[in-house]
C-alpha cells in the first residue's frame, strides 16, 4: 500500500508554515541551497496528521565555545507536543533524553547517532497517534525514531507531551513545530507521510 507524500518545506517558500499567532514566519531565512535557517520564534506546520511517518533533514552550527542545551539548540516537535530534540551531541557517551535525538525530559536515546556539526543529518519518525473516547485517551501514542539511519527509539509508549510544545496535552492529530531557541539551525527536505 503506498502512502501520499505531503511535502511541508522543499527550499521554495514557508507558504504551509505560520507562527503561534497566525502570522507569516519571522526572518526564517531560506538560502540558495533550499536550506531555512531558524529565524525568530517557532513555525508550525498549516498541515496535521494523526499516525505518520516524518521526515526532517537539519544542519547544526558549529559552536565550539558553547556547551549542552546551549550548542546548536532546536527541536522537532511532533504533533506539535513532543519534542525530539535537535543540539549538537556529537561526542556524547551516554546521551541523555535532553541531548540530540532525545524525547525531552522523557527518553534518553538508545545510542548516539549524532553526526559532526555543519553535517546534514535526518530524522525519519514514525508516530501511531493516541487514541481518544470521550476526549480520553483509551490508548497512549508511540513513536519510533530513525536518527542519521539508526534506531534510538523504539515504539516508545507517549504517556505525556514534553514542555514548550504548541499543546499542552496530547492530541490525535496535530502539526509539525520547529523550535527556534536562538541558534542558527538549518532545516531542508521537510515532508510527512499520513499513515491512518
Amino acid at each position: 500500500m503506498a502512502f501520499e507524500k505531503i511535502v511541508l518545506f522543499d527550499g521554495t517558500n514557508l507558504d504551509g508554515w505560520t507562527r503561534w499567532d497566525g502570522s507569516a514566519p519571522q526572518n526564517w531565512v531560506i538560502g540558495e541551497d533550499g536550506a531555512v535557517t531558524v529565524g525568530n520564534g517557532n513555525i508550525i506546520s498549516k498541515e496535521k496528521y494523526g499516525d505518520a511517518h516524518i521526515h526532517v533533514e537539519f544542519w547544526l552550527p558549529n559552536m565550539p565555545d558553547c556547551t549542552g542545551q546551549d550548542k546548536a539548540n532546536s527541536g522537532v516537535y511532533v504533533h506539535g507536543c513532543y519534542e525530539v530534540q535537535v543540539l549538537d551531541s556529537y561526542g556524547v557517551e551516554d546521551p541523555q533524553s535532553y541531548d540530540c535525538s532525545g524525547i525531552y525530559q522523557q527518553f534518553k536515546p538508545l545510542t548516539n547517532a549524532c553526526q559532526p556539526a555543519e553535517t546534514w543529518q535526518t530524522y525519519d519518525i514514525y508516530v501511531k497517534a493516541p487514541r481518544f473516547e470521550d476526549g480520553k485517551v483509551v490508548e497512549d501514542g508511540r513513536m519510533t525514531v530513525i536518527f542519521n539511519g539508526i534506531c534510538v527509539h523504539n515504539n516508545i509508549v507517549l504517556k505525556s507531551n514534553t514542555p514548550g510544545g504548541f499543546t499542552e496535552y496530547r492530541v490525535a492529530e496535530g502539526p509539525l513545530l520547529l523550535q527556534d531557541h536562538g541558534n542558527k539551525v538549518r532545516y531542508r527536505n521537510v515532508w510527512i507521510e499520513k499513515l491512518d
